[in-house]
């Protein structure tokens, strides 16, 4: 029997350049003494604090990994059931959760790897079904293990499946998280190669959503599909230094 053959273009397609290694030479900002800038992004300073329940404290996500992996689905169908705190709390633990800080803050291990430990996401959710959270807009802050509330609002899932095109069933989800990137952290080191990494880490980060959402008997979704512009709004960042690449929803099914 014949291997089918590739099928082949006759063209180059310009946007494959993304997924290939970059090997042009460049300086970068930190070969040239330049200081990178903070591990995360400080939130407003009126900002209230939620403590979370800390990891060596979690009673959730018990399930052998061997069985987590082998039932991970994308599960777009959510019960009314709520997520507890704690549960949401492993996950913004396992999406992008400090293990080390060193060299006086300015390097990190986190959960997930990341490309020279660069680490350019920042976690933003939308809560809509999570005990003892109002619904709203939060951040994770990942080096306090504990959310920032930015604002308050019984709509914000409405609000967030709108700016995904109408995709009215992210609506059910109890929390709806947002991978942001600050390119700058990638770029200080590894310039032109800094899109494709940060893509990278992006995936990295999500498939760990998935885990840990299937290990609480509850299922995440990932969601590529938003308008960039609507989005950046609902969260409130510039679009520039700082947007969102990725989002994924989570909640009970």
């Amino acid at each position: 029997m014949s291997n089918p053959k590739q099928p082949q273009t006759d063209h180059q397609n310009p946007s494959r350049e993304f997924l290939k290694a970059r090997s042009e030479p460049f300086v970068s900002d930190q070969q040239k003494g330049i200081p990178s800038g903070p591990v995360e992004t400080p939130p407003p300073d009126d900002a209230e604090r939620i403590a979370l329940p800390a990891p060596d404290a979690f009673s959730c996500g018990q399930m052998p990994l061997r069985e987590v992996i082998g039932q991970r689905r994308s599960r777009r169908r959510f019960s009314s059931a709520p997520l507890t705190i704690e549960e949401l709390a492993f996950v913004c633990w396992a999406t992008l959760g400090m293990q080390k800080v060193f060299e006086g803050g300015h390097v990190v291990w986190r959960t997930v790897p990341s490309a020279g430990a660069r680490h350019a996401l920042q976690l933003y959710l939308a809560v809509g079904n999570v005990q003892g959270l109002p619904k709203g807009l939060y951040r994770y802050l990942a080096l306090e293990h504990a959310l920032a509330v930015l604002k308050t609002d019984n709509a914000i899932l409405d609000k967030t499946a709108r700016a995904c095109f109408d995709q009215r069933w992210m609506a059910r989800a109890a929390a709806v998280l947002f991978f942001s990137a600050v390119p700058y952290r990638m770029e200080w080191r590894y310039g032109p190669a800094s899109p494709k990494l940060i893509a990278l880490d992006a995936g990295h980060a999500c498939q760990n959503t998935y885990l840990a959402a299937e290990s609480l008997g509850a299922g995440a979704c990932a969601v590529a599909a938003y308008d960039q512009t609507r989005v950046d709004q609902l969260v409130g960042l510039d679009g520039n230094d700082e947007f969102v690449i990725y989002l994924a929803t989570v909640g009970r099914v």
